[in-house]
């Protein structure tokens, strides 16, 4: 009888363990397509794995994707980086001498990056609900938003698209989001009366930003007005640069990246069992 050897239990949509090798990458990636704005083109026994286009907020720009089991697969089978745009793996472990050898290549970690997206897991067919499509009226119409409000909303909108030209927006059923165009920088989401931004910061102070009690990595800005505007694009702008470097230096920019805080909460913890052992 053939052994049979999976992954952690993840239940996402379709794919019940997690991938062990590279077949279980590509398959995880077709199901998160859409969330990437992404569209295949050729799928080779070539390097590099796939031919891509992804949304830009002006076009489809043409990427060239290598799919790993682990991101430092792709140093051991000696991959030119000059013929690639992007490293899809489960996993990324490269280390920080790996990463600026790679500076250049974005890195997909799909372990992180499935925990932040929405999940269809697997049901029972007739328990399924198809989620329906949201628009702005919807977001409007959700929390009752004042007119003064709306308005503020749609300069706030040209501002963040006048930001670069490849800025766009996503429509969910409680937030908008703004993407840089690879990964987004902004949740945008309504009350009555005021619009509240969950911007990156990437630990950086930014300027009518408040730091979120429990990440490093994300702030929170408010707009009552159009008075607030002018911060909060300048606010906005400051992200998609924390962002843009972000993404340059291969580091995980998602809402489940582990942040420095967590790494020294983690080390002392450390510290501390290994001197409870040496008091036993």
């Amino acid at each position: 009888m053939e052994r049979s050897i999976v992954g952690t239990l993840i239940n996402f949509r379709g794919l019940v363990y997690s991938p062990i090798n590279e077949q279980g990458v590509v398959f995880l990636f077709g199901r998160i397509l859409e969330d990437l704005n992404l569209y295949i083109e050729e799928i080779r026994i070539k390097y590099p794995d796939c031919v891509a286009r992804r949304y830009t907020g002006k076009g489809w720009e043409r990427i060239y994707i290598e799919f790993e089991y682990q991101a430092s697969n792709f140093i051991q089978h000696n991959h030119d980086p000059k013929e690639c745009n992007v490293i899809v793996c489960w996993e990324n472990d490269l280390s920080t001498d790996a990463k600026k050898k790679l500076s250049g290549i974005e890195i997909i970690e799909l372990k992180t990056l499935i925990e932040e997206m929405d999940n269809k897991p697997i049901q029972e067919p007739d328990k399924i609900i198809e989620k329906s499509e949201y628009d702005l009226q919807h977001h409007f119409n959700r929390k009752k938003v004042n007119k003064n409000i709306q308005q503020s909303y749609h300069k706030l909108d040209t501002g963040i698209k006048k930001i670069n030209e490849q800025v766009f927006r996503k429509f969910a059923k409680t937030a908008i989001t703004y993407y840089s165009p690879e990964k987004n920088f902004v949740y945008l989401s309504f009350r009555k009366s005021l619009i509240v931004l969950n911007i990156y910061t990437n630990q950086q102070k930014i300027k009518g930003v408040k730091l979120i009690a429990d990440h490093e990595n994300w702030g929170v800005i408010r707009v009552k007005n159009e008075s607030d505007l002018e911060i909060a694009l300048s606010a906005i702008k400051k992200s998609y640069e924390l962002m843009r470097t972000a993404i340059s230096d291969n580091i995980n920019t998602s809402w489940y990246a582990v942040t420095p805080r967590e790494k020294t909460t983690w080390t002392k913890t450390e510290k501390d069992d290994d001197n409870d052992e040496n008091e036993e």
